[in-house]
């Protein structure tokens, strides 16, 4: 028996995925690490506060009081889109508890969906409004998903069979590729959009999986502003050339960082 739900989501490239939606048990398990961890800042920020409120004349406290609840809010609103923007739509809790926001597409969710999200958190709260949205929607959508266009779904856990293995000539490609493109013009939701495929190629059916394959390369193509690929490949091969030579251009700024 499958205690989870499934969704079939639709791809830019139209290719459908499956994934499995979080469920209200992860999203509550999340939800409540997130809290702890927010509650434990806000509550360093209101003893500040407080400490400071006294110092003020009566007038001025008023003033003092509109905007240390101004900043509080900003915490709160900023502790979800700060992670959920920067970690791929994570933030501690739902890694902790192994789930992840994406797009209604399937991409990863980015700065403008965790904003959305995060600015109606507390209208979800209120009542436990979310709560009751998610047990009735059948995508498991609060408020937030809903305005955002995203969805909660679990973090695949890494098997074998999930791990990405590369011909060897992508990862000569891969050396081509640092000399002769700029790949700095990659975005990180790009680099995600080419894990995703990499990690899911076998999943999809042959032809599409061609097309998929054709379409990703023609898009990479043009972000690294190329006008042919630098070496005779199938577009698969380009594309795993691609990643393996991001992965590496990050690692010696890192090491040179």
């Amino acid at each position: 028996m499958n205690f989870f739900n499934k969704i079939t989501l639709q791809t830019p490239e139209s290719v459908e995925l499956e994934f499995t939606l979080a469920g209200i048990g992860n999203r509550a398990q999340a939800l409540m690490v997130d809290y702890i961890l927010l509650g434990g800042a806000i509550a360093v920020v209101i003893f500040t506060e407080s400490m400071l409120f006294a110092q003020f004349t009566p007038r001025l406290q008023k003033w003092y009081l509109a905007i240390a609840l101004l900043i509080t809010f900003g915490i709160f609103v900023g502790y979800f889109i700060f992670f959920e923007s920067l970690w791929q739509g994570q933030t501690p809790g739902k890694r902790y508890a192994k789930i992840r926001v994406i797009r209604d597409d399937g991409r990863p969710a980015g700065l403008s969906q965790a904003t959305l999200r995060a600015l109606l958190r507390p209208i979800d709260d209120v009542l436990s409004i979310g709560f009751l949205m998610i047990v009735f929607n059948k995508q498991e959508k609060r408020l937030g998903d809903l305005l955002a266009g995203t969805v909660v779904i679990q973090e695949e856990r890494p098997s074998s069979d999930q791990k990405l293995i590369f011909s060897d000539q992508s990862e000569s490609f891969a050396a081509q590729l640092l000399e002769v493109s700029n790949l700095s013009l990659l975005l990180p939701d790009d680099f995600a959009s080419i894990r995703e495929f990499l990690q899911r190629r076998q999943q999809i059916q042959s032809e599409a999986r061609q097309n998929l394959s054709r379409q990703l390369a023609r898009q990479l193509k043009s972000i690294l502003e190329l006008e042919t690929i630098p070496f005779k490949s199938d577009a698969e091969t380009f594309i795993e050339s691609v990643f393996l030579a991001y992965q590496q251009q990050t690692q010696r700024r890192r090491s040179h960082g």
